[in-house]
């Protein structure tokens, strides 16, 4: 896939597209349909998938006390981007004046002054243009002068493991997260719950009641709820088991929420690397031990559970 960083208002990227536009943090299943659907159309055509996508979120500029936590990273949104079927991304910056441009200022500019499409593929919900004050029917009102189509996916609506239908979203999925749902989470993204952060120096505690954590720095991803999970930390391309503990260790009373991975059968130094950690299950909530030898046991049985977890 490539990748141009930068929108130049009005300067032609791709004479012919099949073209998405949106946030697509986390590059969840209504996110690979709207793809999927546009890799077909371009396929038939003979040319390629654009997908626009703004960085930072629109809404960290416009009004930065709502934005929400990211679900992925750049690099890992643009890898979903690709792998998902996108043949061309754009990542704009997301600044106030191609964010105050009215819808049709966006349309005639941004869209096809940039990307020229003939087909544009877009979930029922989407809004663009100063305001959201465009919608697909926006879009729909300029497909003639334009010179493109557009087509309208409807929600993707995921049966889930609790036994219920939702309707897919990243602000579901980020809800999911926060409650510690990762299973449910992971199924509304069709994959497990990454983060990627450094390694950084943490209290050493881990170490000294014989089980060493890398203390992860994940920056602006979102956090799982508190409470102790089976993981995979992936280092230096090799995958290792993990118990990862999330929260404010109330057994030491610190008041200083962590990020924490002790890895199955590992010896070797992790400070300053960067890493990958799925989170894949829940195992239990926070506690507060009545001494460190209650701890230990608790955590030599979180790691029998975390052993017996495929990889």
């Amino acid at each position: 896939m490539k990748v141009v960083y930068g929108l130049d208002i009005g300067k032609v990227i791709v004479d012919r597209s099949v073209l998405t536009i949106g946030n697509f943090d986390g590059v969840h299943r209504g996110h690979q349909q709207i793809i999927s659907i546009a890799r077909k159309y371009a396929e038939k055509a003979g040319i390629a998938v654009a997908a626009l996508t703004f960085e930072p979120h629109p809404l960290s500029v416009v009004n930065p006390d709502s934005a929400p936590r990211r679900l992925t990273t750049v690099k890992q949104k643009l890898a979903y981007l690709a792998e998902a079927g996108v043949d061309l991304t754009v990542v704009a910056e997301s600044h106030k004046e191609l964010l105050g441009l009215s819808p049709d200022e966006f349309i005639g500019q941004a869209v096809v002054g940039c990307f020229k499409p003939v087909q544009i593929v877009e979930g029922w919900n989407f809004g663009f243009g100063k305001g959201r004050g465009g919608n697909v029917e926006t879009l729909q009102d300029h497909a003639e002068a334009g010179g493109y189509e557009v087509h309208v996916v409807n929600p993707v609506q995921q049966e889930l493991g609790g036994g219920f239908t939702k309707r897919v979203s990243s602000s579901l999925i980020r809800q999911f997260v926060i409650d510690g749902k990762v299973e449910l989470a992971a199924e509304a993204l069709g994959r497990v719950y990454v983060m990627e952060g450094d390694v950084v120096a943490g209290f050493r505690r881990g170490r000294n009641l014989g089980f060493p954590t890398a203390n992860i720095d994940v920056g602006e991803q979102l956090v799982p709820g508190d409470g102790v999970y089976s993981g995979v930390v992936e280092v230096d391309g090799q995958k290792h088991r993990a118990g990862v503990s999330i929260g404010i260790l109330p057994t030491f009373g610190d008041g200083v929420r962590q990020v924490e991975a002790h890895l199955v059968d590992f010896d070797g130094d992790l400070y300053g690397k960067k890493i990958e950690l799925s989170v894949r299950k829940r195992l239990r909530g926070q506690q507060s031990f009545n001494s460190q030898e209650e701890l230990v046991r608790q955590i030599e049985l979180d790691m029998d559970q975390v052993r017996r977890e495929k990889i």
